[in-house]
């Protein structure tokens, strides 16, 4: 008798692999978001008593940054469609569960669509560029 010994196969494995790319990457993107964004719950309010805020502009350059970088690294370890996936719709999940509470009228679910579309289209270009210049660069 022959024992046989079910092995993985190469596209399973693949698959695999890139849902645990994915559940990374949208961790560090909700990380990310909490380490710039999460903590600032407040508003500034200005002596002429109008209120800015929560957010300060560095804040969210800072939240840019950091996903930009790993965007770039993840396209970098062929790793595209897992960015293109995790990047929008973890940093917009993260967006509405807490911007939810705070806001009687609604509009956070509006904010929210916009950081998914916004974040969507500029991972979507980010990663054509990094994976055409990968290409470029690895044909050499």
């Amino acid at each position: 008798m022959i024992n046989r010994v079910d092995v993985p196969s190469r596209p399973r494995r693949r698959g695999l692999a890139e849902l645990s790319v994915v559940l990374l990457l949208a961790g560090v993107t909700v990380a990310d978001y909490l380490a710039w964004l999460g903590w600032d719950q407040r508003r500034d309010v200005h002596p002429d008593g109008h209120e800015t805020g929560p957010y300060q502009a560095w804040q969210v350059a800072g939240l840019v940054l950091v996903l930009a970088v790993v965007g770039v690294v993840a396209v970098w370890l062929d790793h595209a469609g897992a960015a293109l996936l995790a990047l929008p719709v973890a940093l917009s999940a993260a967006c509405g569960v807490d911007w939810a509470p705070d806001d009687g009228s609604g509009l956070w679910a509006v904010g929210v669509v916009m950081v998914f579309t916004a974040t969507l289209v500029v991972t979507a270009v980010t990663v054509a560029i990094v994976a055409l210049v990968r290409r470029l660069t690895l044909s050499r």
